[in-house]
């Protein structure tokens, strides 16, 4: 025997009508063939996840929290590597000026 799933949508459309009152529990389960004790785990789980409808949309504002930080390091770290560039530049300006015929290694 495989184990049923539920989508979503439908436990959330059971718990209504268990909070509707309208139906005992006990004939939701039967109507819908499913456990009663199940129910009250589907119901449980759904209060207790409430309050998260009204809360405020945290996990967008720490994304952008996220975001807002990494474009400040993006940005920190081109002005450095743009002030790199320019010493360099300036440094091979001044080496070639002084210098016209010595040969420069890198290592």
């Amino acid at each position: 025997m495989t184990k049923r799933q539920y989508t979503a949508e439908f436990k959330t459309k059971i718990v209504l009508e268990i909070l509707q009152g309208e139906q005992e529990l006990g004939a939701i389960a039967s109507k819908y063939q499913i456990n009663p004790n199940q129910l009250r785990t589907w119901k449980a789980t759904f209060l207790e996840k409430a309050q998260m409808v009204f809360e405020t949309d945290r996990p967008s504002k720490e994304a952008a929290v996220r975001e807002r930080e990494a474009s400040e390091e993006r940005a920190a770290m081109l002005k450095t590597i743009g002030q790199l560039t320019m010493e360099r530049d300036f440094l091979q300006q001044q080496v070639q000026g002084n210098s016209k015929g010595v040969l420069l290694r890198r290592y």
